[in-house]
Order: structure tokens, then sequence, then C-alpha cells
């Protein structure tokens, strides 16, 4: 039996489409309307990945209390915000309610299949031992682009998928500068420029929660933003 996802949407349509790709891929599926049938549901058993919308019904903001509770029962458990509200106050209260990644519903299902097994590998790639060969060191940073995972004076560094990539993709060539098309690309989603400009302010912050002396990522008027190797 494949990994079990659970689909928390209330258009028939899109419970269908996502049903319909995610089977195919070869995923269990478990489709829920409501934020009530939801949280009956995941209190008897969690899944092993969640696609979440914002909206169901007349709750405006019932996807962002299921993914407060899923938290509180599980800080591993991949959660994904699949929904139409792109604003940046929706895309930041989302991250910061502990999301793993959060895309617009125009994202086609190939796209969106590729951030579930992405999600899943680097799930799966932190249960194992390291391979040193996947292991980039630059100054205080160390990426593990088999992992998926960054850490900061050997501290993990709690990122999305979304923000991995644009670790990666600065790191790549330190100094030199990415602008936000280059970041919305290494991102592999439907981004705006506004969508950038909070994930490099998240990214900060986490690291600088780790280290308040951080300024490795510097941003160049008008141009995009460069990692200086620390």
């Amino acid at each position: 039996m494949g990994k079990r996802i659970a689909v928390v949407e209330d258009e028939p349509l899109l419970q269908q489409n996502y049903s319909m790709a995610l089977k195919k891929a070869g995923y269990e599926v478990v489709v829920y309307e409501t934020k009530n049938e939801a949280e009956h549901a995941f209190a008897n058993r969690l899944p092993d990945l969640v696609l979440l919308d914002i909206g169901l019904g007349n709750e405006q903001e019932a996807g962002f209390e299921i993914c407060r509770s899923l938290r509180q029962q599980s800080t591993q458990l991949p959660i994904i915000f699949l929904t139409a509200l792109d604003s940046d106050l929706d895309i930041i209260s989302g991250l910061r309610l502990g999301a793993d990644d959060y895309l617009t519903k125009d994202i086609s299902l190939p796209h969106l299949l590729a951030r579930i097994s992405a999600l899943f590998r680097r799930l799966e790639s932190l249960q194992e031992a390291p391979n040193a060969n996947a292991i980039h060191q630059v100054g205080s940073l160390e990426i593990d682009n088999e992992r998926l995972s960054v850490k900061w004076s050997g501290t993990l560094v709690d990122l999305t998928v979304s923000e991995f990539w644009i670790v990666n993709a600065l790191v790549s060539r330190p100094g030199h500068v990415k602008n936000r098309e280059q970041l919305m690309q290494a991102v592999k989603a439907v981004v705006d420029d506004s969508t950038i400009t909070s994930h490099i302010k998240r990214i900060r912050q986490k690291f600088q929660r780790i280290d308040k002396s951080f300024d490795s990522i510097e941003t160049v008027y008008g141009m995009g933003y460069r990692w200086n190797q620390a």
C-alpha cells in the first residue's frame, strides 16, 4: 500500500482531480470536505501527508486551524497548503503555522506531485545516515542536497522545501546575484515577486534564531539577492 495522503478540499471537481492524480501516482487518498470531518479523522489516525485548503465552506480560515491542530499532534507530518489565496499575509500565516510548503491552485498536477515526492524524500532522508558526497560546505553553512536540509554552524535550520531551494540556488554561486525570476525557477512553483520577498525574510529570520549576527543573504536593490560567504 502506498503512502496515505489526506486531501482537505471542499470543491468536488478539485477533489476528483487531486484524487485521480495522486492515486495514479501510487498513493492512497482520503478526502475531507469540512474542518470537522478532517479533525475527527486526524484525531484517530494521521496520514503520511496533508494537502490543505484554507477556506472550507463558510469557514474562511479553517485550513489555518487544522494546520495548527496538526502541528500540535506531530512536528514531522508534511503539510502543504494548496489554495487559491496568494496574498503575502496568507502565505506568511501558513508558513508561520508550520506548513512545509504553500502552493497556489494554478500549479500543474505534475509539479504538485514533484513537490509531494520531494517532501517524502526529505523526510525519509532525514531518517537515514548522511551521504558525505551530497554535502556542500560554504563557510558556516552546510547544505545536504540529498536530505534537502541545511545546517548553520552545525545547527539544523528548519526550512520548508521552498526555502531550501532558494538557499540552495543562492549558495550555488556565492557572491553572484540571483534575480527573482531565477529564484522562482529554483522554487519550482508558481510564485510572484512578493512571495520571493516573503521567503527571503522568513529564511533570514530562521538563520537569525540560530545566529543573531547572520547577514549572509544580501539584498542587491533593483537586482535580486546574493549569498555572501561567511
